[in-house]
């Protein structure tokens, strides 16, 4: 049985892990007959939002790894406990967790940095040639992971696509239910809530990222 890895960012689109977006990535592990383990960084969350209001709580303080544990129902380990040797391959959901903690492109744009906790733990697939999915934003990261010229998608968001490219990535536009494949990189991407208009339509390129990172774990580097 394959085994993967989940990075989550937190819980709640706009300050850690989009939800839909991580549901369907382990819903469609399932299925495929995959298993999985979620991971996330022990580290304090960037903000909290109130997802009612949109608004900013500046008094509260939530860490990363204690609110994924809400989506893995409590089976989540922190980025420093992985075993590279158990695991085929990584998937990364999206949500403004992974723009904001796991990354600073939120607020830093094509200057970002990746956490140093979560670059090493992309860091052991990528020298172990493991495939790995990025969701949604998470495909900001690559650039700063990969060498000059890594391809991926955002969707087709003009100024988002920019930075990818300034950061040394080669975009390519995309639809919601289209993946990007860099067979080099061993990378998948998808947009879906990117350009998403319904869970349905998150699911479409999701489930086809899934389904190319389980395929490329049996295929030759």
């Amino acid at each position: 049985m394959k085994k993967v890895a989940v990075l989550l960012s937190g819980c709640g689109v706009f300050d850690g892990t989009e939800i839909h977006e991580s549901v369907l990535t382990l819903l469609c592990l399932s299925r495929a007959g995959a298993h999985y383990q979620c991971f996330a960084p022990d580290i304090k969350q960037m903000h909290v939002v109130d997802h009612l209001t949109g608004e900013v709580d500046a008094a509260a303080s939530r860490n990363v790894l204690v609110e994924s544990a809400r989506i893995a129902r409590g089976e989540v380990k922190s980025t420093i406990e992985l075993d590279i040797a158990e695991f085929d391959a990584l998937i990364i959901p999206g949500g403004f967790g992974a723009a904001k903690n796991l990354c600073n492109f939120a607020t830093n744009g094509s200057e970002c940095e990746v956490n140093p906790l979560v670059a090493d733990f992309i860091d052991e697939f990528i020298v172990a040639k493991k495939p790995v999915g990025f969701i949604c934003i998470a495909p900001m990261m690559i650039p700063r992971l990969y060498p000059h010229g890594v391809k991926g998608t955002i969707g087709n968001d003009s100024d988002t696509a920019a930075a990818f490219n300034l950061m040394g990535g080669v975009h390519q536009v995309a639809t919601v239910h289209e993946i990007v494949v860099d067979d080099a990189n061993r990378i998948v991407t998808t947009p879906a809530y990117m350009l998403a208009g319904s869970i349905a339509e998150a699911h479409s390129g999701i489930e086809k990222l899934v389904t190319k990172v389980l395929e490329m774990v049996g295929e030759l580097v």
